[in-house]
């Protein structure tokens, strides 16, 4: 082969490098799903899980490669869809099923678990049109809610204690909504993207990465919703006491 046929190999390559990763992200989401309906929660979960480090790992791709295109953002947003979307709908949905029955209202306040669902559309649409995103996101990014949601059928493995709350189905209608409040709210996240050479742009990102890590080590699943919490706290800490501000 010619030399100069092959950085345009090269780069075509590594053009793909990232949209293959996102194919496992919605590859996994899929499986995931079929666990889910087959009240196999657990290994939804782990699906799921496996879908979130694709996630990060087809960004990280994009930016060391620098191959980033139109269609390989199209294809992240249709594959966080069914991961992060669909597959915590279905979760939820399952979890209601789990539930004790209320009287003339289930079957019908278990489809509430698919709001999640058309949240998490509304948040990816958002997010692909805001130009307000770049750096920083504006309402809980899907992954960090998809997260949270598959953390519950894990918790109720291992502390069968906490059965009582998370499978009440008033509990549950109440966190979807506000989930899906949370997902289209005019709140500024921060994103993990660490910013070069700054560590005071850093420090709430470590803190968070800290925090975190200690909190798992020590409670595994169960330290996921409180991780959450921690999350949007330190991010409204930092958009309201920092000059890291989300442009209006």
């Amino acid at each position: 082969m010619p030399n100069d046929q092959r950085p345009s190999m090269n780069k075509r390559i590594r053009k793909h490098v990232p949209n293959a990763i996102t194919c496992a992200n919605l590859f996994s989401g899929c499986v995931g799903i079929v666990f889910a309906f087959q009240e196999n929660l657990v290994y939804a979960a782990y699906a799921l899980f496996l879908a979130a480090i694709f996630d990060f790992f087809d960004g990280f791709a994009s930016r060391v490669l620098q191959a980033f295109s139109g269609i390989g953002k199209d294809l992240d947003s249709l594959a966080d869809m069914v991961s992060f979307g669909f597959l915590p709908s279905a979760i939820l949905y399952e979890l209601f099923l789990q539930s004790p029955p209320i009287a003339n209202l289930s079957p019908y306040i278990n489809y509430a678990a698919f709001l999640i669902s058309v949240f998490s559309a509304l948040r990816l649409a958002k997010f692909n049109n805001d130009t307000r995103q770049a750096e920083s996101f504006i309402g809980l990014p899907t992954p960090a809610n998809a997260i949270l949601i598959a953390s519950l059928p894990m918790i109720l493995v291992s502390h069968n204690n906490f059965s009582h709350i998370i499978l009440n189905p008033w509990v549950l209608a109440v966190f979807v909504l506000l989930m899906c409040a949370l997902l289209v709210a005019e709140i500024p996240m921060m994103s993990l993207k660490f910013k070069k050479n700054d560590v005071s742009k850093n420090i709430y990102r470590y803190l968070l990465l800290l925090i975190s890590a200690i909190l798992i080590l020590f409670f595994k699943f169960a330290a996921v919703p409180v991780i959450i919490f921690i999350y949007i706290t330190l991010s409204v800490i930092q958009f309201k006491f920092t000059n890291d501000k989300v442009p209006s």
